[in-house]
């Protein structure tokens, strides 16, 4: 007969609060998690011993900027991924040991999102037989998924990834997908991730059937915002993006099937080899030039002669000959740990005795990556129909006849993934489609030309019914269009967008951009007609060096009638006239404004337009961060703005971070809460102004001398409060009594380059 252990005992027994406090810390975490509920019915928390949990196991600290909640629910969701991973010791702690739980099932509930790095760690584990339990917990509680720092990776390990995928987002409840970091993508890898988070599944060869979709879900019926993209009148309408997601998948099941060994060295795809490859396989070439007629072809259209076949074997051959040496499909199999963290020399463990090998292949095919760009580029063009004009419905791709379409994310991000030709076509065909999706980053993933084929692809979405995106970020390095046009452009294919964010880092060359051939003419992307009003609520803009036209910003601004927050950033324009007439269309056209923000502009020549911002009596919140505003006449501009904000009673919030304030503009600052003023100013953000202790002292002191009651938060990073310490903190002293007070330790010397040029 089993013996129940005392933590047992405690849980059953309805213990008086003072004894379950003093037992609390001697649970282990399972018993700990378990008896959360009775300790909350108690008025006992447990915050404090999860806190120190965290500081003894996970020995990292949490981002200042990040606000912990709950303590339990960190240090499970980070406790699986430990554990999932291999990077730590159960065994280790008497308070992570139990013979009698399953660390990763115990954990999996508090899980919210999960990362999975290198080469797909821990997919096959969560996928393996025994595991059941925890990856259908995770279908109900992750809704993140992020990839980081992705290497190449086998058959095996992709096969799992995708059964993987289909449980999580097709079966669960997943709605955002990251990737971060990833130099040299594998476009087999990356076009998996891409199809599966859009909704569409098609099992690996060999690999077991998916016991959650039964016969029943080949015949269920599209779900209300499918239908109109996948069905016809009288037979399935395949459009753009399936095809393209077709051909793609068609072409990795292929490779997969082959199993075929890697090579020594990397070959080079030729047309010749992709023919004799088909001719192995035992594929008839005619057969896959002709693929049953679509809705969008005519039974009669002619096609070309070889580009079809050409793309499904070229990809396979690209994709196999970058991936680690083909497997068997999975099997289930008990958790491994996969090698701890890097330093602990002699504590880490392999996932097979080829690692070191696995690990040379992947760095020799990184080095070489520049020289598979050329090819890669070739095969894109081929599989999509590409860039000599030809339609970009990848005309004669097999139809995803065995394919299902399953729910779909609503958050894509992708950060630092450069993409290739083939893999902007996958993305912007199935954007084209992709109706659930309500945000789009695109970070840094060198887009170049085909920026147009991605806003082809979102006015094509635009038009879908039931088209829900209504967040873009874009951010890259350069840009075939200037910063404004872009934006026009991007206002005018989605109308009703809420959110835009958009960076380039420098200048275009707008003397001869490549347009492909299927984006159209210049006009069709870049017109000179209004734009028609949208819906945008939010724009974020950071600009290239180099002055901009103020009339194109103007006529984004006019079309934005619903703006509450505008954010520019680095913009430079022509004259201060130019600036002028900016905020003249602010004031004009757009009067639901409510937050302005300027960062790292010039704004020494423009005291004028600042103070007629000042004046505007709809702003609650502006910013201006690092733009030089007291470089000019400071004697007589201070007492101009602190004028101007007397006798503005709407302004919640202002931040001046970066402007050289000093003592004396602090000092004159203060007036702005005397007694005669009707400012009902909340936030002030000072931050980088070259303050010192005697001089935040004298403000302290004059706010007490006008009783200012408590006027919300004070920002004070990076001032040169150490140079007196035990002024500074008499002065905070008294700030606090007023106020709410954020400040740093921060070493001033490192700002005497600054100091001396305001001498």
């Amino acid at each position: 007969m089993k013996v129940p252990s005392w933590e047992e005992e405690a849980l059953k027994k309805a213990l008086p609060g003072p004894i379950l406090q003093s037992i609390l810390p001697l649970l282990n975490i399972y018993y700990l998690e378990r008896i959360e509920e009775t300790a909350l019915k108690k008025g006992l928390s447990t915050q404090a011993i999860w806190r120190r949990l965290w500081d003894e196991l996970m020995k990292t600290r949490p981002s200042s900027l990040e606000s912990v909640t709950c303590w339990r629910a960190k240090f499970m969701e980070a406790f699986f991924s430990h554990v999932l991973r291999g990077t730590i010791d159960v065994s280790s702690d008497r308070r992570l040991c139990d013979q009698r739980f399953s660390p990763l099932l115990h954990s999996s509930r508090h899980v919210r999102q999960l990362t999975i790095c290198n080469m797909l760690q821990g997919a096959t584990e969560l996928v393996a037989e025994p595991n059941r339990r925890v990856l259908e917990t995770l279908a109900s509680s992750l809704h993140t998924l992020k990839f980081r720092h992705l290497l190449f990776s086998d058959v095996a390990a992709q096969q799992s990834l995708r059964q993987l995928l289909h449980q999580l987002i097709h079966h669960g409840a997943v709605s955002q997908v990251s990737l971060y970091s990833w130099p040299v993508p594998e476009s087999a890898l990356f076009i998996l991730i891409l199809t599966m988070s859009a909704g569409f599944w098609q099992p690996g060869p060999g690999g077991p059937p998916c016991r959650l979709c039964g016969e029943a879900s080949r015949g269920r019926a599209p779900s209300r915002d499918e239908g109109s993209l996948l069905l016809g009148s009288r037979r399935p309408r395949r459009d753009a993006a399936e095809r393209c997601a077709a051909a793609l998948m068609a072409t990795r099941r292929k490779s997969e099937a082959k199993q075929m060994p890697r090579a020594a060295t990397a070959t080079r795809v030729t047309r010749r080899s992709t023919q004799e490859s088909l001719t192995a396989g035992g594929t008839d070439p005619k057969r896959e030039l002709h693929p049953p007629a679509t809705s969008h072809e005519a039974p009669g259209t002619k096609r070309p002669p070889s580009a079809p076949a050409t793309t499904s074997s070229a990809t396979s051959s690209t994709s196999s000959s970058k991936r680690g040496p083909a497997s068997s499909a999975p099997q289930p199999k008990p958790l491994k740990r996969f090698k701890r963290a890097a330093g602990k020399k002699g504590a880490r463990t392999r996932q097979g005795s080829g690692a070191e090998s696995e690990d040379l292949y992947d760095f020799v095919f990184i080095v070489a990556g520049e020289k598979e760009d050329g090819e890669e580029m070739e095969i894109g063009e081929v599989a999509c129909g590409a860039l000599d004009g030809s339609d970009p419905s990848c005309i004669g791709l097999p139809a995803l006849e065995a394919s299902q379409r399953f729910r779909s994310i609503s958050t894509l991000e992708l950060f630092t993934v450069p993409l290739s030709t083939e893999a902007a076509l996958t993305l912007c065909h199935l954007l084209s489609s992709w109706v659930s999706l309500e945000s789009l980053t695109l970070s840094y993933n060198g887009l170049g030309s085909n920026i147009f084929r991605l806003l082809d692809s979102l006015r094509a979405l635009s038009g879908q019914a039931g088209c829900r995106l209504r967040a873009l970020h874009l951010s890259d390095l350069f840009s075939p269009l200037p910063i404004l046009e872009l934006t026009r452009a991007i206002v005018r294919a989605l109308p009703l967008l809420r959110v835009l964010s958009i960076r380039v880092d420098h200048p275009s060359q707008r003397d001869n951009p490549a347009v492909p051939g299927n984006a159209g003419p210049p006009n069709h992307i870049v017109g000179d007609e209004e734009i028609p009003e949208n819906c945008l609520e939010q724009l974020e803009m950071g600009f290239p060096r180099g002055a901009q036209p103020a009339p194109l910003l103007c006529s984004v601004l006019k079309a934005s009638g619903s703006l509450q927050q505008l954010s520019l950033d680095s913009a430079t324009f022509a004259s201060p006239q130019d600036f002028g007439l900016v905020l003249q269309t602010l004031k004009e056209y757009n009067l639901a404004l409510k937050r302005l923000s300027f960062h790292d502009m010039n704004l020494a020549d423009c005291q004028s337009e600042v103070l007629f911002l000042l004046q505007n009596l709809t702003l609650q919140e502006i910013t201006f961060s690092f733009c030089r505003l007291f470089e000019k006449r400071p004697a007589q501009f201070l007492p101009e703005m602190v004028t101007a904000m007397k006798g503005n009673s709407t302004l919640k919030g202002l931040r001046l971070p970066g402007n050289r304030l000093g003592n004396a503009g602090l000092l004159a600052l203060a007036d702005v809460f005397s007694e005669d003023s009707s400012s009902s100013l909340c936030q002030l953000d000072i931050s980088s102004n070259c303050i010192k202790p005697d001089g935040l002292l004298e403000f302290a002191k004059r706010l007490e001398r006008w009783g200012r009651g408590a006027f919300g938060h004070l920002r004070l990073f990076q001032n040169w409060l150490d140079q007196d310490a035990v002024t500074a903190r008499e002065a905070i002293r008294r700030l606090r009594a007023t106020c709410h007070v954020v400040s740093d330790s921060w070493d001033s010397s490192q700002a005497f380059a600054d100091y001396v040029s305001t001498m």
